[in-house]
């Protein structure tokens, strides 16, 4: 399916600023502002200035939250500010009491407040590092939904499903072929791709939890794009009208 651009000129403005470029700057500002977050529940406050909540606005990591306060806040998910802390390396994690964190004790807080995050970030950070635009995909029925480039100048293209055979339920959503059926209708109704990642832990003893990040590397994803089979199209037809062609 081809994306589908907002507007006549919201392609070209996508290939002068890829999304790959916006990335290097913000890693860079935001190293050179010795950017913090701050761990709040199942979210992460990073406190930014103009020019970072530009960049952060403009590669879709977090939301802007409206404070009295003159400083700008954005609201990261767990998903969000473990990329922005694990991959990118670009700010550090302190909690509540101002006291940082280190990554263990990161990853840590993470695992807790989400038990299958290890899954749903691979998932998250594999998108991510293909320089797709990942946010949650739950108006959907999904688990996430990927941008070619920013929301404002093109729809999304994939409705993602995340699914391993260490989260039982996950796996469970696409047991029958009604939950297909059902899944692949909804996604057409939007015009929208269903891709399924699968997580798989590339080691004997997978029922250990992670212990930190490093153990990602374990893990490998399987994209499968799920489509519906029309009857009603013949190969052969295809290759006559080609031949005619």
């Amino acid at each position: 399916m081809a994306p589908r651009w907002k507007g006549k000129a919201a392609e070209a403005t996508a290939l002068a600023e890829p999304i790959s470029g916006l990335i290097s700057r913000l890693q860079s500002l935001f190293l050179d502002l010795d950017s913090q977050g701050m761990l709040t529940g199942c979210n992460v406050l990073l406190s930014v200035n103009l020019e970072q909540a530009e960049l952060l606005n403009h590669t879709c990591f977090g939301r802007p939250m409206i404070t009295s306060e003159p400083k700008q806040w954005y609201q990261l998910s767990l998903e969000e500010a473990s990329y922005l802390y694990h991959v990118l390396k670009c700010i550090k994690i302190i909690d509540r009491n101002m006291v940082l964190k280190n990554p263990e004790e990161v990853w840590q807080y993470m695992t807790t407040m989400v038990p299958d995050f290890p899954i749903v970030f691979k998932a998250y950070a594999h998108l991510r590092s293909k320089n797709w635009i990942v946010r949650s995909g739950s108006q959907y029925g999904t688990d996430l939904v990927a941008y070619r480039h920013h929301p404002s100048l093109v729809h999304s293209e994939f409705a993602v499903l995340v699914l391993s055979d260490e989260a039982e339920n996950r796996n469970s959503r696409l047991k029958a072929w009604s939950d297909y059926h059902g899944a692949l209708r909804l996604c057409g109704s939007v015009a929208k791709t269903l891709l399924a990642l699968y997580v798989e832990r590339n080691t004997k003893d997978s029922s250990s939890v992670p212990v930190s990040c490093w153990c990602l590397n374990e893990y490998s994803v399987d994209e499968r794009i799920i489509s519906r089979w029309n009857p009603e199209q013949s190969r052969e037809d295809q290759m006559l009208t080609r031949k005619g062609m």
